[in-house]
């Protein structure tokens, strides 16, 4: 479970860091991470119709904050991370956690060189 101060909430927040952050693509997924104002680690999830319905969703999303809790720790300070599910993320089995944490890794390095 991400604890509070690590949840990202705000339509803005979510807007800014999907427009000016960096994206790395997966099969299951797409990580996009930015710079934040704050001192922490703050994480959106965006599931959408697309891959299944509510049950499957909210499965997807659990399932989603569990993993991002644990890569939490090794990611900066000062950083927002949305994670968007695409549609095979429903079906995916233990390809889910490898992508999240190959996307999650591509996205901290490419912010880094972009900075």
């Amino acid at each position: 479970m991400l604890p509070r101060g690590s949840r990202l909430n705000a339509s803005g927040d979510f807007r800014s860091t999907i427009r000016r952050g960096v994206r790395v693509g997966r099969p299951t997924l797409v990580v996009h991470v930015g710079p934040s104002g704050s001192d922490g680690v703050r994480v959106g999830m965006v599931v959408s119709k697309a891959v299944g319905n509510a049950v499957t969703r909210n499965r997807v999303k659990r399932r989603l904050r569990h993993l991002a809790a644990a890569e939490i720790g090794r990611t900066p300070a000062g950083t927002d991370v949305v994670v968007r599910a695409l549609p095979p993320a429903g079906s995916a089995g233990t390809g889910l956690g490898q992508d999240l944490a190959s996307a999650w890794t591509a996205a901290l390095r490419r912010l880094g060189d972009r900075s």
